[in-house]
């Protein structure tokens, strides 16, 4: 089993910056990529990011020029830097590790563990 946990989140205005944390723990050599998904308020949950092992990475065009994601592989910790941030990135953010090489691993399916969350306002 592998447990993954989100912090970094919180309140931010219009234009600023929030980095998010995803820290693994157990099996974490079992772990072929990890991403990062958002949930708003009445809306599905959607793909924002991801890593995989070999170091390449895949961002949604939503956050594309805005936000980066990387690892230290060091600390077993991924990170999403988020810059520009807008009304509309309000949501509650989660980390995900998938298991199995996926030509699809921007979809939920090809995610086998998932965080609690962590929330991201942004707000005037």
């Amino acid at each position: 089993q592998v447990q993954l946990v989100e912090s970094g989140g919180g309140l931010v205005q219009p234009g600023g910056s929030l980095r998010l944390s995803c820290t693994a723990s157990g099996k974490t050599w079992d772990i072929t990529h990890t991403g990062w998904f958002r949930q708003a308020p009445g809306k599905e949950r959607e793909f924002v990011a991801l890593i995989r092992t070999g170091g390449s990475t895949q961002h949604a065009d939503s956050g594309r020029g805005r936000f980066i994601i990387s690892r230290d592989n060091d600390k077993g910790t991924v990170y999403l830097q988020m810059n520009s941030l807008k009304f509309e990135d309000t949501a509650i953010y989660y980390c995900a590790g998938g298991r199995r090489f996926s030509a699809t691993d921007d979809r939920e399916e090809a995610y086998d563990y998932w965080g609690q969350g962590t929330q991201v306002t942004v707000t005037s």
